[in-house]
């Protein structure tokens, strides 16, 4: 894979759930299960699918809601600690990469290029579960929900905290997301985003308001290209 014009972008970001991964078994059985412990019934994973991707808070109130049943606060807190201890040892059970991932992570890591992850999922279960998937060696930054007590996307502090740690500025970085949450905080951090199509939002990704979209990661280095090309003329 060959680098763009004028070596633009200098670091890629990426989002997690939905981007990278397709994490909807292992979440949606969690989920299940914490309501099962609450004498609620299941959900579908059509229905948690929307649900993924503002952090692990807003799906667990997402899932007792959707049941007819509110929770915040404190008990917001020990359902969502709960979750997290049904979630995090079976993380990587059913959890795979997404199509074509692993091939252009190689490639755009043997260019040199730092590439980093930005999600809203706890930083340590995403460390946990790219190292089981056989990625987390690429990433020289992973900043996940409450790293550094930072906010969550679509807040721009963790994307500039990932460039940081890569040693890059935020507007020479490119963020890769599949949902609006993810092109807001790139918009928020000054940095260029593409959206990758058939993610976990249910707004069509050329609909996000992205600079480029792709159908799958086969197509990532043309469509930077493409953005480094539009960045270079004068």
């Amino acid at each position: 894979m060959s680098r763009s014009v004028a070596d633009w972008p200098r670091a890629i970001l990426f989002d997690l759930d939905g981007t990278l991964i397709d994490s909807l078994p292992d979440l949606a059985t969690a989920l299940n299960a914490l309501l099962a412990e609450a004498e609620l019934a299941p959900l579908e994973r059509a229905e948690v699918r929307g649900m993924i991707g503002h952090g692990v808070g807003h799906l667990v109130a997402s899932g007792f809601a959707a049941r007819g049943r509110e929770i915040s606060g404190a008990a917001l807190g020990q359902a969502t600690e709960r979750f997290m201890a049904l979630y995090t040892p079976n993380a990587a059970v059913e959890t795979r990469l997404r199509a074509k991932v692993a091939p252009t992570l190689a490639c755009l890591a043997s260019t040199g290029l730092p590439l980093g992850v930005c999600t809203n999922k706890p930083t340590a279960v995403s460390r946990e579960i790219l190292h089981a998937l056989g990625i987390g060696p690429l990433f020289g930054a992973v900043v996940g929900g409450g790293f550094e007590d930072l906010p969550k996307k679509p807040d721009p502090a963790p994307l500039h905290r990932a460039a940081e740690l890569l040693g890059v500025a935020a507007a020479d970085s490119l963020m890769v997301g599949d949902s609006g949450i993810d092109v807001l905080a790139a918009r928020n951090a000054g940095m260029p985003v593409i959206a990758v199509a058939g993610g976990f939002t249910a707004t069509p990704a050329d609909r996000l308001g992205a600079d480029g979209v792709i159908g799958d990661f086969a197509e990532l280095a043309r469509a930077f290209n493409a953005l480094a090309a539009r960045r270079a003329r004068p």
